[in-house]
C-alpha cells in the first residue's frame, strides 16, 4: 500500500468536499486536507492545477462566490491569466475539492468529486510503490 497521503484542497463546509473526504476514509486512504480558505492558496499550487487541468474546470462558475464578483471583473476572465489573477484573489472561486494524488500519479491532480474518478485514482494510487 502507498503510504503517502493525497491532499485534498477546498473548504470545510461545501457539500462536494465533504462527501469526497467521506467517501476517502471509507476506504481508508490517508489525507491531508488543506482549507484554502484559513491558510491560503500558493501561487505554485494554481500554477501547476492550471497547466494539468485548465482554467475552464478549474474555476467555478456555478458557485455562489462567482457570481458575488462583479459583473466587470466576471467579464475579465477571458483566458488562465485572468482567471489566475481570479482564482488567486478569491480562492472559494475554485472548484471543489482538488485534489493531488502525488508523484507518479496520471492524473496527478483531479478537480471535483466524481466517484468513478476517485475509484480509478485510489487503484492507481494504492498500486504506486
Amino acid at each position: 500500500m502507498n503510504p503517502n497521503p493525497i491532499i485534498v484542497y477546498g473548504i470545510p463546509n461545501c457539500d462536494t468536499v465533504r462527501k469526497a473526504r467521506a467517501w476517502l476514509a471509507s476506504q481508508d486512504v490517508p489525507l491531508v486536507f488543506h482549507d484554502f480558505r484559513k491558510s491560503g492558496l500558493r501561487p505554485d499550487w494554481l500554477d501547476a492545477w492550471l497547466a494539468e487541468c485548465g482554467w475552464e474546470k478549474l474555476l467555478n462558475r456555478k458557485g455562489t462566490s462567482w457570481r458575488a464578483l462583479d459583473e466587470t471583473t466576471r467579464a475579465s476572465v477571458i483566458g488562465t491569466g485572468s482567471a489566475r489573477a481570479v482564482l488567486l484573489a478569491q480562492p472559494s472561486t475554485v472548484k471543489r475539492p482538488v485534489v493531488d494524488w502525488g508523484p507518479g500519479a496520471v492524473p496527478r491532480t483531479t478537480v471535483g468529486f466524481d466517484l468513478p474518478m476517485f475509484e480509478a485514482a485510489v487503484q492507481r494510487w494504492r498500486a504506486r510503490t
